[in-house]
């Protein structure tokens, strides 16, 4: 084991020698993070269906409970039963005796004002770490716009006519497929963790250019190396998203920061990688004090609540559709201001990772995935050994 590992390795055992002494038996367990999907917009709603998400834990523990998200619905939200269970194989279907169903205040169903996200109780099932978890969520009406992930790039599913689908342990109901995760925003495990880290950004965050329902999102890759030390993950990405203004990506960094990033269970650090959005959009941001104001502003409010901030240079996008010289300009401001302008505890250089030492404005050519803006697997991968441990926590 490294520094960086004795280190953490230390820490971990200074958390668990709160919850007792030595030879006592186990402390109060603690609840963290485990996997996020932000709300980035609404569909139409389906009802009478019953949506069965897939989601992929980082860190595991002896029970769970489910954030269940209304918040840019229109209209209050019913939920006719919402169930968690382990994923067996490829398919919907459940690990026989892993069927769960969550409650609210004690009951099997509730409804969910709009703007509002609302937290289960806690669910008794023993789930590990990067475990595939099913959480089926049965909507008997017309609520008005559901909520959703755009993104997932994880094949979900839909049982159209679920009214009482929603435990099924077989998943034959479950008939037609989704790349979007339906009304569910987070899973928390109860364990004894080091607490949680949060990922927070756009389109480079969420994933966009890796492979489909193989979990190779930067944030997924850090979750591995984080696995043995007992810290969750949490993927606050949104394609589009951006740092000055809402967009199509849904409402910008500063309105989304606390459901997004500081509310969530046991948060330690999140990692700030948002802004090329602002530059390379419309309206274009060209001032990069404007950067400097809106970082700030993020790492203010985190550090109210005791949260560390790391932020990550904005990487290369020469070849891209929306490139120009004078955006490249703006770029390179904001970065050389994050390096030097000590505006973060810390910061990666995500950008000296992954540009290419021929052409500074591109992307490596073996991270790109051929939009010369997002980055594939081996990228993603790059991007997340990149991370230096000891800054999370």
């Amino acid at each position: 084991m490294g520094s960086v590992g004795r280190v953490l390795a230390v820490a971990l055992l200074l958390v668990v020698g709160v919850s007792g002494r030595a030879g006592a038996g186990p402390g109060p367990s603690l609840w963290a993070g485990s996997w996020e999907a932000a709300p980035s917009g609404t569909e139409p709603a389906v009802p009478g269906a019953a949506f069965r998400n897939v989601v992929h834990l980082s860190v595991g523990g002896s029970a769970v409970r489910v954030r269940v998200s209304n918040r840019l619905g229109s209209a209050p939200l019913r939920l006719g039963a919402v169930t968690v269970a382990l994923r067996r194989g490829d398919g919907p279907a459940a690990v026989p005796g892993s069927m769960r169903a969550a409650t609210f205040a004690g009951a099997d169903t509730a409804v969910v004002p709009a703007g509002q996200d609302l937290v289960s109780d806690p669910v008794p099932l023993s789930v590990p770490a990067a475990a595939d978890l099913l959480v089926s969520v049965e909507t008997p009406g017309d609520s008005g716009p559901a909520t959703f992930h755009r993104v997932a790039l994880q094949t979900s599913y839909l049982a159209r006519h679920g009214a009482g689908r929603a435990d099924d342990e077989d998943g034959s109901a479950y008939t037609r497929t989704t790349g979007h995760w339906y009304y569910v925003t987070g899973v928390d495990v109860r364990a004894v963790t080091l607490g949680s880290v949060v990922a927070f950004g756009d389109s480079l965050t969420d994933g966009n250019g890796t492979s489909m329902d193989a979990n190779h999102r930067w944030p997924d890759r850090l979750a591995d190396r984080l696995r043995r030390f007992r810290i969750g993950v949490l993927n606050a990405g949104i394609s589009g998203n951006r740092l000055l203004l809402d967009s199509t990506g849904g409402p910008g960094a500063l309105a989304r920061l606390d459901a997004d990033g500081l509310d969530r269970s046991g948060v330690r650090t999140l990692v700030l990688l948002e802004g090329i959005n602002d530059i390379k959009g419309t309206p274009e941001a060209t001032d990069p004090a404007d950067f400097v104001r809106a970082y700030r502003a993020v790492v203010a409010r985190a550090h109210l609540r005791g949260i560390r901030v790391v932020g990550a240079t904005l990487t290369p996008y020469a070849g891209y559709s929306g490139y120009t010289e004078a955006r490249e300009a703006v770029r390179q401001r904001v970065n050389r201001l994050i390096r030097t302008g000590h505006l973060f505890d810390a910061y990666v250089d995500f950008d000296a990772v992954v540009r290419d030492p021929r052409q500074p404005g591109r992307i490596r050519p073996a991270y790109d995935p051929g939009d010369h803006l997002h980055f594939n697997d081996a990228g993603t991968r790059a991007l997340a050994a990149a991370v230096p441990l000891a800054d999370l926590l």
